[in-house]
C-alpha cells in the first residue's frame, strides 16, 4: 500500500482540536477511565518532559512527583481516552527532552522557567501583571522651605 492511502486513513482519526502545548508547559491532562459500566474523567497534572513521534503514533510523557516519588505518564496525543490537554503554564526551555528532571529532587524536580511575553512597546502582554498606576497627588512633592531657601541661600553666598 502506498504513504498516500496510510495518510489519508490517519487523518480520519486525527484529534480534531490539535493539542497547543510544548515541552516544559504545566498541564493537565483529562483522561477517560472506564470502571465497569461507568465512564469518569481522571486528571494527571505534570510537566512535560517530552514529545516524540509522527502522526498517530505522537505521544507526550508528563511528570509529577507524587507523594515523594517521581511518576511518570506516557499519553497518545490522538487517543480518543485523552478528552483534553489543558495549559496551567507556559515552560521556557531549551531542550527537546528534559530527563534531566528525574535527578532532581524538591521543588526542583516542578521548576521551569516561565515563559515570559514579549510584546512590542507600550502594548500590555497577555497574562503579565499590569503596571500599578500611582495617583499624582500620592506623590510628595518637595518642601517649600526648601524650595525658597536655595536661591535666598545663593543670593547671600555672593
Amino acid at each position: 500500500m502506498s504513504q498516500a492511502l496510510f495518510d489519508k486513513i490517519e487523518s480520519e482519526q486525527f484529534r480534531k482540536q490539535p493539542a497547543n502545548f510544548n515541552v516544559g508547559d504545566s498541564v493537565r491532562v483529562h483522561t477517560k477511565v472506564v470502571e465497569g459500566d461507568k465512564e469518569r474523567i481522571q486528571v494527571f497534572s505534570g510537566v512535560v518532559i517530552g514529545r516524540r513521534g509522527r502522526g498517530l503514533n505522537s505521544t507526550f510523557t508528563v511528570r509529577r512527583i507524587s507523594y515523594g516519588e517521581g511518576v511518570e505518564r506516557v499519553f497518545p496525543l490522538h487517543s480518543p481516552r485523552v478528552d483534553k490537554v489543558e495549559v496551567e503554564r507556559q515552560g521556557n526551555v531549551r531542550r527537546a527532552k528534559l530527563t534531566y528532571l528525574r535527578k532532581r529532587l524538591g521543588k526542583g524536580a516542578t521548576l521551569v522557567r516561565e515563559k515570559e511575553g514579549r510584546g512590542a512597546a507600550g502594548t500590555p502582554v497577555p497574562g503579565a501583571a499590569a503596571p500599578s498606576a500611582v495617583p499624582a497627588d500620592a506623590i510628595p512633592a518637595a518642601e517649600p522651605a526648601l524650595a525658597e531657601s536655595a536661591p535666598v541661600a545663593a543670593a547671600e553666598a555672593k
